[in-house]
């Protein structure tokens, strides 16, 4: 229907603004994630969301791609709708509701207001093998044909099952401790021992 709006913030505050697009004014939801990036511009462009309802139609903005992705699969799942999915966004960053997910971890999702013991469980039920499967698809498409050691020991944690963030900084911790480190088999028992 609408992807994007791209005007001027005629009003702003963390959960809505009004977005000035060749002088009609459009009134969106926003999370506090896309909040904290907007607040300081006097213009942008919001990738947009429209969630119609038999009483209202109420526009979602993102600033990100990847939070429009994350509040799209949250609201795919039965009982979680457009306000409960926000609010996810507003309480955690899109990054920490995959790994949440992805690592089965109940108690970082029963944390935001809203979603109880059996919410938590019916999310990673239906969105770990999606968003798993998603992040293969990305980490296939970027590969490089020519990986350095660290692009090798990443995949090869990724392939352990270890969350990519997680896999990411342990990896950054070794090499800034030892930058010299060559040995792919080294870094990757080193980057298992600094989880």
């Amino acid at each position: 229907m609408i992807a994007y709006l791209n005007g001027k913030l005629a009003y702003k505050s963390p959960a809505l603004v009004h977005l000035d697009v060749n002088g009609v004014g459009y009134e969106v939801q926003i999370s506090l994630h896309t909040w904290t990036q907007i607040q300081h511009l006097e213009t942008c462009k919001l990738l947009t969301y429209v969630h119609i309802k038999e009483d209202a139609h109420t526009m979602y903005g993102f600033f990100e791609d990847a939070e429009r992705s994350m509040f799209l699969q949250l609201i795919s799942v039965s009982g979680i709708g457009a306000s409960t999915a926000r609010m996810m966004l507003s309480s955690l960053h899109p990054e920490d509701i995959q790994r949440a997910i992805m690592m089965e971890n109940e108690k970082m999702l029963e944390g935001v207001k809203g979603i109880g013991a059996k919410t938590a469980k019916r999310l990673i039920l239906e969105l770990k093998d999606k968003m798993k499967k998603h992040k293969e698809e990305i980490t296939y498409l970027s590969s490089p044909t020519h990986n350095t050691i660290q692009d090798d020991a990443l995949n090869a944690l990724v392939n352990l099952g270890i969350a990519r963030n997680m896999a990411e900084q342990a990896v950054r911790r070794v090499l800034k401790a030892e930058p010299q480190l060559n040995e792919l088999e080294i870094l990757i028992k080193k980057s298992l021992k600094n989880l």
